[in-house]
C-alpha cells in the first residue's frame, strides 16, 4: 500500500521531533523549491536520493511498428526522475535502510452517532400503471420490430 502524502507528513513529524503543521509546512516546502526549480530548466540533485530534470526532446522520425512506415514525431519538453545510487541501494536490499521511528497511524475520530431519521409521507402524484397495460405496451413493441 502506498503511503500518502499525509502520512509522509506525519512520519516526518514523528522523526525530526516536531509537531505535524511544521513538518506539512516542510515537506510542502521542499516539493515547491523542487517543483520551481525544475520548471526554470534547472537540475534538482538530492545527492543519494534522486534528480529532478526537464528535458527537451528534438523532433525526430520515428517507424509505425504495425506498419514499418516512418512517422514524424514532434519536439516535446518531458519530466525526467531519476533514482540515485544511494536510493537504489537501499531500494534492492544492498545496503540497510536508514533507522526511523515507525509511523503510527493517527487514531481515527470517534464516530458519531446520527439522530433517527425522520419518517415523510410521500403522496402519490400518478398512478402506476397496471401490469396488464405495461405487458400489452411491450407485446406491441416487440411485434413492430419484427
Amino acid at each position: 500500500m502506498p503511503m500518502k502524502k499525509r502520512e509522509l507528513i506525519h512520519a516526518v513529524a514523528i522523526h525530526t521531533d516536531v509537531d505535524n503543521k511544521t513538518a506539512a509546512k516542510l515537506v510542502e516546502g521542499t516539493i515547491d523549491v523542487i517543483l520551481a526549480n525544475v520548471a526554470k530548466g534547472e537540475i534538482v540533485n538530492i545527492s543519494g536520493f534522486a534528480k529532478f530534470a526537464k528535458i527537451k526532446r528534438p523532433a525526430r522520425m520515428a517507424r509505425n511498428p504495425a506498419t514499418g512506415e516512418p512517422v514524424k514525431v514532434k519536439a516535446k519538453t518531458v519530466a525526467k526522475i531519476t533514482a540515485l545510487k544511494g536510493f537504489k541501494d537501499i531500494a534492492l536490499g544492498v545496503s540497510p535502510a536508514p533507522k526511523v521511528v515507525t509511523v503510527r497511524k493517527p487514531a481515527p475520530a470517534p464516530a458519531k452517532k446520527a439522530a433517527p431519521a425522520k419518517k415523510t409521507v410521500k403522496k402519490a402524484t400518478k398512478k402506476a400503471a397496471p401490469k396488464k397495460a405495461v405487458k400489452k405496451t411491450v407485446k406491441k413493441a416487440a411485434k413492430k420490430r419484427r
